[in-house]
């Protein structure tokens, strides 16, 4: 059985959402594509886009990530608009969303309302409240490898309904199998069932 891995960034897996990082060639197979807060050139945003837009193939399966971040320098005001910008491409595109959000979660939620298509946080690690806040505005959440040890996060699984889950690995170096291994048994159900709710999850957001 294959897991898919909805934010990696080891560039030849398939079955999974390659990020592509500033800069990158995008991937043979399924790749998001967008500008993190981190990489935002202020004195060069006009090229940042151009290659954003250039590198939206057949293969880009969402926007992102990208989103808000308090410990970046660049200005939170520049930052919003950044992020603006990519949700009204992704709306443009018909691609969906994928968040990065560190301590700035009540403010992504207020930018929910300019998009029309699915916005999912990638890494979610953070308390129960602010899981039910992004599930009551309609967000998915992706979950990494902190939920195989992290007993407050495994609880916040516990209340996240199936049909708003992903998982991934993002940057770490263990196997997907494991972390479904781990949820199947959190949500107890089958990891057939788990792998197959995943996948119809996926199906939704593509579809918008």
């Amino acid at each position: 059985m294959e897991f898919f891995d909805f934010h990696h960034h080891k560039k030849n897996i398939s079955c999974g959402i390659y990020n592509l990082d500033w800069k990158g060639i995008p991937a043979d197979s399924p790749y998001s594509i967008g500008i993190h807060p981190k990489d935002i050139e202020v004195n060069d945003l006009e090229n940042q886009f151009n290659w954003l837009e250039s590198n939206i193939t057949e293969n880009c399966f969402a926007i992102g990530e990208c989103g808000l971040d308090s410990f970046v320098e660049i200005d939170q005001k520049i930052q919003g608009d950044v992020f603006l910008r990519q949700i009204t491409i992704s709306n443009e595109v018909k691609k969906p969303v994928i968040i990065h959000c560190v301590r700035k979660f009540y403010e992504v939620i207020s930018f929910k309302k300019f998009a029309k298509q699915p916005m999912i946080i990638h890494g979610f690690n953070k308390k129960q409240s602010i899981a039910e806040d992004l599930l009551k505005n309609n967000f998915y959440l992706s979950f990494g490898n902190a939920v195989l040890y992290n007993l407050s996060l495994q609880n916040t699984l516990k209340i996240t309904p199936l049909d708003k889950i992903f998982l991934e690995t993002d940057n770490e170096d263990f196997n997907i199998e494991e972390l479904y291994r781990k949820v199947s048994e959190i949500k107890e159900i089958s990891l057939e069932n788990l792998n197959k709710q995943i996948l119809e999850n996926l199906e939704t957001i593509k579809n918008g």
